[in-house]
């Protein structure tokens, strides 16, 4: 993972989505990341396979999922109303190259969709499961 410079780097690789729950679950380009808090991945459950980890900053948190992060993936961020995640996206697409994707609606818009979410689970990075 190669750091950006400048703040043209956030406009390049920063995009808005709106993917159902199931094609987050299954894309193998894109490193789905639930930045809520754990009380909240216990309230609604969370998306199979997405890597929980709440998000504070932008340097840790790219420090915490760069080792997960395989070649050519993109990473999702979603939250539980996009909120979160515009504000955050925003931050880690200005200090890495990598393609940032702003999950549009959040968990209310996925389950609204009628996606059936999964119980976290420590191996996600759940801290409290």
């Amino acid at each position: 993972m190669a750091l950006a410079q400048g703040p043209a780097a956030a406009q390049d690789n920063l995009f808005t989505a709106a993917p159902s729950g199931q094609a987050l679950a299954s894309d193998p380009n894109v490193l789905l990341v639930d930045i809520r808090e754990p009380d909240e991945w216990q309230q609604t459950g969370v998306i199979d396979g997405a890597l929980l980890h709440s998000y504070r900053d932008a340097e840790s948190f790219l420090a915490a999922i760069a080792p997960l992060l395989q070649d050519g993936q993109s990473i999702a961020l979603i939250c539980r109303s996009g909120n979160r995640t515009s504000r955050a996206a925003r931050q880690i697409a200005a200090i890495t190259d990598v393609p940032v994707i702003d999950i549009s609606g959040g968990m209310l818009r996925v389950l609204g969709e009628g996606y059936t979410p999964v119980a976290p689970s420590a191996a996600q990075g759940c801290t409290i499961c």
